[in-house]
């Protein structure tokens, strides 16, 4: 008797069958009843023993229609492009925050930023006064950083969770939250000291050389090498369930793609400054086309839960290379603020493209359902594994909430003394609220009404409109009874 059975997993009837394959000659009743036996228990336990592989992989600073499956009339995202054919497409996502730290520990815990606390980029006193201060040297720098890194040491996280249900969990790319054993992963590459790595050092006043505080040698993945993903996955085996977070430094400024990439981008009418970010955008794409092959070689994609989100969105500046412009990232807009989310499981996630309003706090939740780990933590996301696999269908009526910030955090605990916007959309249109009449970045000064559907760039504020009052009510009710640091304040 020959049988071959999925190794960690089972998926109901349709897949056991899928995967079963006997040879029933010279088999006799004892093996007949056996096989029975091992068939009814594998049928009958349905999906509750399913532990897939995750592969999270998540795009740095890239607009949420810049891919080809998008519909962008040229981008080059070839691989992409197939994960999504692969995959439930949901190209509605917002994120909660249009800059990445905060962006990646929602990721990370499931949690807005007034939940999570990690509401910046940099603790108090901030990037450039950590810096240039010439009386502070490593030892303060470091102690500084680690202060904050408290945030994520005392909160649930994806990793710490999967780890306790015997995943190994491996950190690697952008990721601001000291060593990675700080987040819950068992294994990683960022550990908060000065590295080879490019872009993951900084040189303070006195001339110490420190951890930039964004993934230091993580920051080598993507960009100079994909040895650590292989040599994992190959010490992972076929048996042993990982998670895997792939988040390269791409294609975040510095816009410096091998020249093989900016072939395809030229004498297209571009600036320079536009060659080299999509250039760029067509290094990841690649990357991630080697990432997908490495696991599909080792016949675990069967096996693999691939997650596919951007942290924030980018708009090249038409003037000034590696730098972008005021509508997109850090800013309350869509282009800082949208990105298009990709689950592809093979044989239990249906293809397929899902129009209604989601979140990238969604993520959490969706992970561990397909996991098939009980969420404890009463996170405030949804689960997109129901529609994903065809069980249910997206809530037409969801709204979907955010907060922006500056990136340098005046006070560590209190996120509402430092937000500057918030942000609801639901149905067609959106409302952000500014904190004051002179807030942080000056994006907008009043509270903004916008149409999304007719009006994508947020060009025409209808909060003034006669019509359109009801619905500006109804949308600041929604957000206030989100979030509302004035109450918090009282």
């Amino acid at each position: 008797m020959r049988l071959e059975q999925h190794s960690r997993t089972n998926y109901g009837m349709e897949r056991v069958c899928q995967k079963l394959t006997v040879s029933v000659i010279g088999m006799n009743n004892t093996y007949k009843t056996l096989l029975l036996v091992l068939f009814t228990i594998l049928v009958f336990k349905g999906t509750g023993t399913a532990r897939p592989n995750v592969v999270y992989i998540i795009s740095d600073d890239q607009a949420f229609a810049d891919f080809g499956f998008m519909g962008h009339p040229f981008v080059k995202t070839p691989h992409l492009d197939k994960l999504a054919e692969q995959s439930a497409v949901f190209p509605n996502g917002y994120l909660t925050a249009s800059v990445c730290r905060p962006s990646l520990m929602t990721l990370l815990t499931g949690r807005y930023q007034f939940q999570h606390g990690v509401h910046f980029n940099h603790p108090p006193p901030g990037s450039q006064a950590l810096t240039n201060d010439p009386n502070l040297n490593k030892v303060e720098y470091d102690r500084i950083r680690e202060e904050a890194c408290d945030l994520i040491r005392n909160t649930s996280s994806l990793p710490r969770i999967l780890a306790a249900k015997g995943y190994r969990c491996f950190q690697t790319g952008k990721y601001w939250e000291g060593h990675w054993r700080n987040a819950g992963f068992t294994e990683g590459m960022t550990i908060a000291e000065p590295s080879n790595a490019k872009n993951g050092n900084r040189i303070l006043a006195n001339g110490d050389v420190v951890a930039h505080g964004n993934g230091d040698a993580g920051l080598a993945i993507g960009r100079e090498t994909m040895q650590p993903i292989s040599k994992f996955l190959d010490s992972c085996g076929a048996d042993q369930p990982f998670m895997l977070w792939y988040a390269p430094f791409l294609p975040h400024t510095p816009h410096d793609s091998p020249e093989e990439y900016s072939e395809f981008y030229r004498n297209r009418g571009l600036s320079e400054h536009e060659i080299a970010y999509y250039s760029s955008i067509s290094w990841f794409d690649e990357t991630v086309g080697t990432l997908i092959e490495a696991i599909e070689e080792r016949g675990l994609s069967d096996d693999t839960l691939f997650v596919f989100v951007v942290d924030n969105g980018f708009e090249p500046h038409p003037e000034h290379r590696n730098a972008y412009t005021k509508n997109s990232k850090r800013s309350p807009y869509d282009l800082g603020l949208r990105t298009p989310i990709l689950l592809r499981w093979d044989g239990v996630i249906q293809a397929g493209t899902h129009e209604g309003l989601v979140s990238s706090i969604d993520l959490f939740p969706t992970i561990l359902d397909a996991c098939n780990i009980n969420n404890m933590f009463q996170t405030p996301g949804s689960s997109l594994f129901p529609a994903a696999t065809g069980k249910s269908k997206l809530d037409p009526r969801r709204a979907v909430f955010g907060a922006i910030y500056p990136g340098n955090a005046s006070v560590l605990g209190n996120p509402a003394a430092d937000v500057a916007y918030r942000w609801v959309r639901h149905e067609n249109y959106k409302l952000i609220v500014p904190r004051s009449a002179n807030p942080w970045g000056n994006y907008l000064n009043e509270i903004s009404l916008f149409n999304i559907v007719d009006d994508p760039y947020e060009t025409v504020d209808l909060s003034r409109s006669e019509e359109h009052q009801e619905t500006l009510r109804a949308m600041r009710v929604l957000l206030d009874s989100w979030w509302n640091p004035e109450l918090i304040q009282q």
